[in-house]
């Protein structure tokens, strides 16, 4: 880890997660399942901003995450690490349901967390 990441404040993380899940809703508002799938631009940039809500998350330090239970940190982790790795992949079906239940979910929880911090 860099000096300038391991220095970063835990919350700016969750802001990184809050604009990750927005670009995911972007890349796929008024698509089907098909039209995700056929759509390869799309479709490659909602994975890879899966892959960095991930990685974001890794950076949440689990006192935090243990406070949270509602958030399901470790699904979204390793989700990223079939995402990156291609551990098996993840079927079409999946995708689209993290797309289409997940992320709307994850920006909902995140979105009151940092409500809980404004002033």
């Amino acid at each position: 880890m860099s000096e300038l990441t391991s220095n970063r404040e835990w919350r700016f993380y969750i802001d990184d997660m809050l604009g990750f899940c927005a670009r995911v809703q972007t890349f796929t508002a008024g698509l089907d399942q098909a039209g995700f799938v056929a759509d390869a631009l799309r479709f490659d940039a909602t994975v890879r901003n899966l892959e960095l809500i991930g990685e974001a998350a890794t950076h949440i330090p689990e006192s935090v995450r243990t406070s949270l239970p509602h958030i399901p940190w470790r699904m979204i982790i390793a989700t990223r690490n079939r995402l990156i790795h291609g551990y098996l992949g993840i079927d079409n079906d999946t995708l689209w349901s993290i797309v289409e239940t997940d992320v709307p979910a994850l920006f909902a929880n995140l979105q009151a967390l940092k409500a809980k911090w404004a002033p």
